[in-house]
């Protein structure tokens, strides 16, 4: 049935208010809330890693596994992944066209890109995740907290109390603020989808090939500085903005969330890591890390956070983070109406 009226077109037509970038942000970020992050065989995350491993076999079979060769299988997975988002959006216009229904064609290249936009953002899942730690260990069962953390980090979790897996939730939660919501949110309010696929590409290159061993050492070396490179601005970003947030909201600390952040972000591996958590503890006005263990082993003692700060790991920890989480979204989407109608960003949707 074809589509009618000029109101629902001129909406979804190019340049139209649900192709607006801030309101196509606020829909995708708003699905990703609601609904999460279904797990299935055919989510475009799932399926980019299912590119890259083949990539990788192909390439390696062809003696490239060099720094070339993760060049390559960059280049491979971005013609795969990027090529096909496009060729579906425009095979949905085109049929919409030949169909003589040009409305329709638009309203499915419409959805089509509310979905990659939606599945492709991770607040959503993330404060899923925190929710489910804290309950556990709230409740004192311990073991339904470990399995719960143990879906966010790759440490050892049977060692870990109530009070640990509460610290990992608040990590993981800040540490991912910037490459699973502000990185994606940065690059898809730049550059509009391509730029949110692209820092996806890299996001998974560097969980799959970004390992410093005699595997990866080289092979891996573009897809981890692709992704240092392109959380790089996002992260100092996420201590800005967390600042912000603790100035204005009460029980954080905006002084002690920019003065720890300063101080101990390069304490934690990376360029980019250490801001958005140092600054998180700061701002919770705790400390967090502490003892992990990896494979049985004791690999960091190290505590962040203000000095004389108590050991972060209730309850009320966790809750407070998902709220700096919300409210660092919210500054950033303020952020992004404001550079787009200054006319700094130049994507139009």
């Amino acid at each position: 049935m074809e589509i009618t009226g000029q109101g629902w077109p001129a909406l979804i037509s190019p340049g139209g208010l649900l192709r607006d970038p801030l309101v196509f942000l606020g829909i995708c970020l708003g699905l990703d809330m609601v609904l999460g992050d279904p797990q299935y065989a055919w989510h475009p995350v799932r399926v980019t890693g299912r590119v890259l491993a083949a990539g990788e076999a192909f390439l390696r079979k062809a003696g490239l596994d060099g720094r070339f060769g993760g060049f390559l299988l960059f280049l491979i997975t971005a013609a795969v992944c990027g090529g096909g988002a496009w060729a579906a959006a425009a095979g949905l216009r085109a049929a919409g066209e030949a169909l003589g229904m040009p409305a329709l064609g638009w309203t499915l290249d419409w959805l089509w890109e509310v979905y990659l936009g939606y599945s492709l953002l991770a607040l959503g899942d993330l404060i899923v995740h925190g929710k489910r730690i804290a309950k556990a260990a709230a409740s004192g069962d311990v073991g339904a907290a470990r399995r719960a953390a143990g879906m966010l980090v790759g440490r050892d979790t049977d060692r870990m109390d109530a009070a640990a897996c509460n610290r990992a939730a608040v990590e993981s939660l800040a540490e991912s603020l910037v490459d699973g919501v502000l990185s994606p949110l940065f690059w898809f309010a730049l550059l509009g989808l391509p730029g949110l696929i692209v820092f996806k590409i890299a996001s998974t290159m560097d969980s799959m090939v970004g390992y410093k061993d005699e595997r990866y050492l080289h092979f891996g070396w573009f897809g981890a500085r692709l992704d240092d490179v392109m959380n790089y601005l996002p992260a100092r970003l996420c201590l800005l903005l967390i600042t912000a947030w603790s100035a204005i909201a009460p029980g954080y600390s905006a002084r002690k969330a920019w003065a720890t952040s300063l101080g101990q972000h390069a304490l934690l591996p990376g360029p980019n890591k250490g801001w958005s958590e140092t600054a998180a503890a700061g701002a919770l006005d705790i400390r967090l890390a502490g003892p992990i263990y990896k494979h049985g082993m004791l690999v960091n003692e190290l505590w962040i956070g203000p000095e004389n700060a108590p050991e972060g790991g209730s309850t009320r920890d966790v809750d407070r983070m998902i709220r700096l989480a919300y409210g660092t979204t919210a500054l950033f989407m303020a952020l992004a109406w404001l550079l787009l109608r200054s006319g700094w960003m130049a994507w139009r949707g």
